[in-house]
Formats: C-alpha cells, sequence, structure tokens
C-alpha cells in the first residue's frame, strides 16, 4: 500500500462526519454535544452550563442559548472544514491522531 492511500484511509477514518454533527446539534445542542465532537471543549462546556443551568437568571441562560444554537446550524460547516484540515494536517505531520 503505497503512503497516499494510507494517508487517505486514516484521513477517513478519522475525519468529522457532517450528519454527526448537526444530529448531536439537533437533539444535544444544549448541552454542547456537537462542539465536544468538533473539539470546541470550552464553549461546549459553556454551553453545557447554560443548558443546566439557565434557569436560573430567570431562564435569560437559555434565551441565550437558543439563539447560540440557531447561529451554530450556520457555523458547523465550518468548524467541520477546520477540524478536518486539523486532521489532515496531523497525517502529513506522521501523527494522524491528536495528542
Amino acid at each position: 500500500m503505497d503512503q497516499s492511500l494510507k494517508q487517505q484511509l486514516v484521513f477517513e477514518a478519522n475525519k468529522k462526519s457532517t450528519g454527526a454533527s448537526y444530529l448531536l446539534w439537533f437533539f444535544l445542542g444544549g448541552f454542547g454535544a456537537h462542539r465536544f465532537y468538533l473539539g470546541r471543549t470550552g464553549s461546549a462546556i459553556a454551553q453545557l452550563l447554560l443548558g443546566l443551568l439557565g434557569w436560573i437568571p430567570l431562564f435569560l441562560g437559555w434565551v441565550v442559548l437558543g439563539v447560540w444554537w440557531l447561529i451554530d446550524a450556520f457555523l458547523i460547516p465550518d468548524m467541520i472544514r477546520v477540524e478536518n484540515m486539523k486532521t489532515i494536517s496531523r497525517i502529513e505531520e506522521g501523527r494522524p491522531y491528536a495528542l
């Protein structure tokens, strides 16, 4: 097996899926699941906290989370592209898995 084919197979095994991202966004987006999947851990934790504790300040946190959730629908394709480009860079450097 030549190196190019091996790199392509490693990429296909590690790339992020648009379908999976949107399913996570739709069903578990209020908990930041799609952002955890796409490697955006900091903002995912913020969404998780807003989802769990958003009712405390007169439900304002849930309003913010709802707007953020809708905006994420448009941001997901770019987040996937960025994450897949990172995967390609890791593969080209000879380290196919995130450290």
